[in-house]
């Protein structure tokens, strides 16, 4: 910890930016098919090593290229016995069965956190056969508004040095959008009794 000094991470922050805008655009690409890696750290370092506005654009392209790669290739193998037998799944069924009354709302609003099943809503949107265009938009709106507040958060990575209590704000800030988006899986993407049919639901 003790090599990790400010100066030192500005440093490894401009090494970061010699590359161009490649891996500012590469790493959140990644992110539609590499679950794990952390969307709030991706964002924030593109944020500190490009600034603001230049860090905020390269992570949008990145985020929404692909979500567009992953919902183009599963909507082109949905016809597979593969995508078949996994859009058998209860959740994905019941996931399935809410995109196809609340496409736009569904999409737009698991994507404004920045942690959350990206993979599964990417893949149950090409599944259920959501219109491209429709996708296209709900996914850039809803991106757009949480790396642009990501990237306000991590635009500046000295001030966590100068005020370490700023960390507890972005340890709260992942904590409730963690919470939000399991209320939402909880509710809106439990699988369905037997027999039974999904009740619409729409958000305002």
């Amino acid at each position: 910890m003790s090599y990790m000094t400010e100066e030192r991470l500005l440093e490894l922050l401009e090494q970061y930016r010699s590359y161009g805008p490649l891996p500012g655009i590469l790493l959140p690409f990644l992110k539609s098919f590499v679950p794990p890696l952390p969307t709030l750290l991706l964002i924030g370092t593109n944020a500190a090593a490009y600034g603001l506005w230049a860090g905020f654009l390269y992570s949008w392209i990145g985020l929404v290229a692909g979500c567009m790669a992953t919902f183009l290739a599963v909507r082109a193998a949905s016809g597979h016995r593969i995508a078949r037998r996994w859009a058998d799944k209860p959740k994905v069924r019941a996931s399935m069965s809410w995109i196809r009354r609340n496409a736009f709302s569904y999409v737009f609003v698991l994507s404004l956190f920045p942690v959350g099943p990206f993979v599964l809503v990417n893949m149950a949107a090409a599944v259920s056969r959501m219109a491209i265009g429709r996708f296209f938009a709900a996914v850039a709106v809803g991106k757009g508004i949480m790396a642009l507040v990501v990237s306000y958060v991590g635009h500046d990575v000295g001030r966590f040095y100068r005020d370490p209590l700023q960390l507890a704000f972005v340890a709260l800030f992942l904590f409730l959008s963690w919470a939000a988006c399991k209320a939402i899986e909880k509710k809106f993407m439990k699988p369905a009794e037997e027999g039974e049919e999904l009740t619409s639901v729409s958000i305002p």
